[in-house]
Formats: C-alpha cells, structure tokens, sequence
C-alpha cells in the first residue's frame, strides 16, 4: 500500500496562466522594453551615463522654434528607428515650430507634445509620449542633413533611463 495515484488533471491546452487587461499591457511593454534594451546593449554602441531627469525643452530653444516653417521641411516624412521598428511620422509644423506627429509601436502611441526648433544652423525635434506604458517619455532629435537621419536621445520616463536612439528615413 504506497500512496493513492495523483487524479488526472484536465488539459486546457495551456502551460501558462492566463493573462489579461493590464496584465498583458504590463507584459508587453516590460517584454518591449527589454528587447530593445538587449538589442542596444548586443549593438555594442557606445553608451553614455545621463541624469535621470526628464528633459525640458529650454526657453532658447523655445525662442529659436519661431522660424518660417518652410525651413522644417526637411524633417516632414516617416522615420524609422531601425532597433526596435518604432516609427515617428512628422506631418506638418507650423511658423512656431508645433508640428503635427504621430508615432507607432506598432500600434498609434498619443503625442502630448511635438515641437521643432532651430540651434543654430540645426534642426530639433522635441516629442513626448503620453499613454499607457509611456508616461511621459520623449525624443531629444536633431537632424543630420548629410545622412538625411535624426539622431539624438529617448528617455524612457516608467525606467527613468535615456538611450541614444537613431531614425532613418522610409521611402
């Protein structure tokens, strides 16, 4: 007499628990988040420590926005950010240097704020990010003419981390 047999269980077809609502939500923006950290980090790129502190756009650059929009031409089209297949699509700014944007992940993430400016003889591009799983991140970019790219930082406001991202492009 050794012990009693286990009862067989029902097979649902599942070897995990199900998740669901915020769950999912959570789940893939930690999974998100991590491969694109993964893939920087296998990038081998080289990575400066930056302050945690979410950037503020300064009242120079704020001064410098208002150009003539004719001179944000250059930055309208949609852009790729090869790492992770993000995509920022600038549509319009106007002569204060509000543009019209939008970005993906895949899926549309809402744009609070979009602005472009001008130091110097250089074009930046300001967006921030407010939905779920971006609670205020944002894009430092400034546009590089010679390799038609907008390079600069992300600051991934849940982590409290900035990452040196760039966007080519699309055709």
């Amino acid at each position: 007499m050794g012990r009693p047999a286990p009862k067989p269980q029902a097979k649902t077809g599942r070897s995990f628990p199900l998740l669901t609502g915020p769950a999912i939500v959570l789940a893939t923006a930690i999974i998100t988040v991590g491969a694109a950290g993964l893939v920087y980090l296998l990038s081998g790129a080289p990575r400066e420590t930056k302050s945690s502190a979410s950037p503020v756009a300064t009242s120079q650059s704020r001064a410098s926005a208002a150009v003539p929009a004719r001179n944000f031409q250059a930055l309208k089209g949609r852009w790729l950010r090869p790492d992770g297949g993000y995509v920022i699509e600038l549509r319009d700014v106007d002569a204060t240097g509000k543009l019209n944007a939008a970005y993906f992940n895949p899926q549309p993430i809402k744009v609070s704020r979009a602005e472009a400016s001008r130091d110097g003889g250089m074009f930046k591009v300001f967006i921030e990010l407010r939905d779920v799983g971006y609670p205020g991140s944002t894009y430092t970019l400034t546009y590089d003419p010679a390799t038609d790219q907008l390079k600069g930082d992300y600051y991934q406001a849940a982590m409290r981390q900035t990452f040196d991202v760039g966007f080519v492009r699309l055709k």
